[in-house]
């Protein structure tokens, strides 16, 4: 009987289209769950949608559609992207399908019954966007901990788990199961900084939306956010307060809780505890992964630095994205992808290392043997490097694998495409080709490099899947399993290679970039910016910057920098240089004369060798532009902007 292999991602939340960064970890988990099969697992992979709380009926009300509906158009967008991106997952559930609501009550009353759940009041601050309370010392800065967000000061009845209980419990399981939560800097970050200071119990149900499960027995009342949330990875098994199904007896525990880092306190405290009350057994790992920033930056809607995984595939393919990704993505610290990175890595490693080597040599096949496979009966000392590479290749892939070191497995992979195309280098086919009486010599090193690109394509597969099936088409082969990888002899003499495509065509980077800029400002949102606000701060935090209104006596532009103008600001009794990035929206003559908002009290720089002694201020517009801040009429150069 084979051994099982259950593993899930975070249910996407059903707010908003996920781009890239959330698509990241459903791409992540089908690469861990498709090889676990290739390899001999009976796998079930669990993905889908979190669809209730307070956010949610927010936005359904600002759209003027029902909160059913409103998630009802996101999932099915969920659902298409994660299709799409090729995720081979085994059931997607929704916290709106009716068994996973019905159980949801079950384990409400069930933990309230037997004591875990009790009945009191809450007084916090609340952030909206995480559906999350907090005491006044886990704000940072007064603001949402986790995401940054404004909190409301909120006060409401709740029910509440009891989390302290279970504190000593949690704290020795994670001590004696050293691989619970990983990697290993995720885990001491939540026993130090959430643990270790003591549990405070957790608020479980809301009064002030109804966008919920309902408690059964106090109706007024629905099942707080992670209660709903969490239990997915149990209801989407069958699992149930009194009979589970043979689906959850199968299959659970889980193996690998596949997550972003920022919902990591949940799921390694919340979670678990949640699960020793109902006296099921815990998941073997929580796996917290590194965001996919946008350069330097988190992807955000008003940062304009969204990206979405239709657009990238749209330009380069669902192989080349799921490839980046996957490769790209450091085990434990964040990822950067940009379009130039994207594309220096579709030239330098899918073009140039895999899908010119797979070119090559179907191309010498087809032109020196009219792609006849030809036995290998001429083997030297060069060719058994390559072959002992091969053959040894696939376990580092198991051993990568099974520390989810994904990026280090993909290299594995492409030391062997690297070898081969050294191999073709080392061994000049084209010159054997010349010499009649190498003509079994030079059968023996294609069939060389045919074997090592079906080994290549059989490792791949789990990452690149349609690129693996484009290549077995070229070979036109159907040994693809991963027991052939135990002997270098997959390829049959005899037989006849399909024909030659390109799996990769290198990519024009300046012609590329210009294409997608072009794109984004077609597509630019002309509605409502999303605004994002800095940390809080005090009138007297405000009443440290003096803003005067200045004018423009004189203006030219900075010869050493293009988007810099040089101006002299005549602000009451004073000429100020200030020195501002306004170059490409304002020619100098222009801001002659022009009434303008000065910070005068910013501390005197030098840029590029010009003394700014304040700043210009001006609104940058939704394409990047920037607008010149001037009061609405005239008003007398020094006077104090408030």
């Amino acid at each position: 009987m084979k051994e099982k292999f259950y593993i899930t991602t975070a249910i996407a939340y059903t707010s908003k289209t996920p781009h890239i960064g959330n698509t990241y970890e459903a791409v992540l988990a089908d690469a861990i769950a498709r090889f676990k099969r290739q390899i001999g697992y009976d796998v079930f992979f669990l993905t889908g949608t979190d669809e209730h709380g307070q956010k949610i009926e927010n936005q359904a009300k600002e759209m003027g559609i029902a909160p059913k509906e409103h998630v009802d158009n996101i999932a099915a967008e969920v659902k298409e992207i994660w299709d799409f991106m090729g995720t081979s997952y085994d059931k997607f559930i929704r916290t709106t399908d009716n068994y996973h609501e019905a159980t949801v009550q079950k384990i409400f009353k069930k933990l309230y019954k037997q004591g875990d759940i009790y009945k009191g009041s809450y007084e916090g601050w609340y952030c909206t966007s995480c559906e999350s309370f907090y005491t006044e010392g886990q704000l940072k800065e007064g603001q949402c901990p986790d995401c940054g967000d404004p909190v409301d000061k909120a006060k409401e009845e709740a029910y509440f788990l009891k989390l302290s209980k279970y504190q000593d419990r949690l704290m020795k399981h994670i001590e004696d199961n050293p691989q619970f939560i990983q990697p290993e800097s995720r885990k001491n970050e939540m026993v130090n900084n959430f643990i270790k200071p003591g549990l405070q119990d957790l608020c479980v149900s809301r009064t002030s939306f109804t966008w919920g499960v309902p408690v059964t027995f106090d109706e007024k009342h629905v099942v707080y956010v992670w209660i709903d949330a969490l239990s997915n990875y149990i209801t989407g098994l069958g699992y149930d307060t009194e009979t589970n199904s043979a689906n959850f007896n199968k299959y659970w525990p889980a193996d690998v809780h596949l997550i972003g880092k920022d919902i990591l306190r949940f799921h390694t405290i919340y979670w678990p505890i949640m699960l020793m009350a109902l006296d099921v057994e815990l998941p073997k790992q929580i796996f917290g992964h590194p965001w996919l920033l946008q350069g330097t930056d988190k992807m955000s809607k008003s940062k304009g630095n969204v990206i979405y995984a239709r657009q990238l595939v749209e330009h380069f393919g669902v192989d080349a994205v799921r490839y980046y990704l996957l490769h790209e993505m450091p085990f434990a610290n964040d990822g950067s992808l940009t379009y130039s990175l994207l594309i220096e890595r579709i030239n330098a490693e899918l073009a140039n290392i895999l899908g010119n080597l797979v070119n090559r040599t179907i191309a010498m096949s087809k032109k020196y043997f009219g792609s006849k496979i030809l036995a290998p009966t001429e083997l030297e000392d060069i060719d058994k490097e390559l072959m002992d590479l091969a053959l040894s290749t696939p376990s580092k892939l198991v051993a990568s694998m099974e520390e989810l070191k994904v990026a280090d497995t993909i290299s594995h992979v492409f030391e062997l495409l690297r070898r081969s195309n050294k191999y073709i280098d080392e061994t000049y086919p084209w010159l054997l080709a010349k010499d009649e009486n190498k003509k079994a010599r030079l059968g023996t090193v294609l069939y060389n490099l045919l074997e090592s690109i079906r080994f290549s394509s059989v490792m791949l597969s789990s990452f690149m899947p349609e690129t693996s099936e484009k290549i077995f088409k070229q070979l036109n082969t159907t040994v693809t399993d991963w027991d052939s990888l135990k002997s270098f002899d997959g390829m049959k003499p005899e037989d006849t290679l399909g024909e030659g495509e390109i799996l990769f065509a290198r990519i024009d980077a300046e012609k590329k970039l210009a294409e997608i800029d072009e794109e984004n400002e077609k597509n630019a949102p002309k509605g409502d910016i999303e605004i994002e606000s800095k940390p809080e701060i005090t009138i007297d935090d405000f009443d440290k910057i003096d803003i005067r209104v200045g004018k423009v006596l004189e203006c030219k532009k900075l010869k050493k920098a293009k988007k810099l103008l040089v101006s002299k600001v005549k602000i009451g009794n004073q000429v100020r240089q200030i020195v501002s990035g306004i170059a490409n929206y304002y020619a100098p003559e222009d801001m002659v004369g022009k009434d303008v908002m000065v910070i005068i009290n910013l501390k005197p720089v030098k840029l590029c060798g010009e003394l700014s002694e304040g700043m210009i201020l001006a609104a940058e517009n939704e394409d990047g532009s920037l607008i010149v801040c001037s009061p609405e009429s005239q008003v007398t150069d020094g006077c104090i902007v408030s």
